[in-house]
């Protein structure tokens, strides 16, 4: 789970990962991320479930969580 504490409250986003080969891990499913945010179009309306999942993998995909994951993983 990455999470940010905000002036307006905390905000989190979380999704399942795999181990797909040495040193690789992966989304286990690209479309299931989960969060407290609400996502909003360019003309302030909320996106639908499916728009908004989306969006939050693109967001999964830009951030560095393989490399963090992995460290952790040979930590424990």
């Amino acid at each position: 789970m990455w999470s940010e504490h905000l002036d307006e409250g905390e905000a989190g986003i979380a999704w399942d990962w795999i181990q797909i080969a040495e040193g690789v891990v992966a989304m286990a499913n690209p479309l299931c991320v989960l969060t407290n945010l609400r996502l909003v179009g360019e003309h302030g309306e909320l996106l639908a479930a499916r728009e908004s999942a989306l969006h939050l993998s693109r967001l999964v995909c830009q951030m560095p969580w393989q490399d963090e994951v992995w460290r952790a993983a040979q930590a424990a």
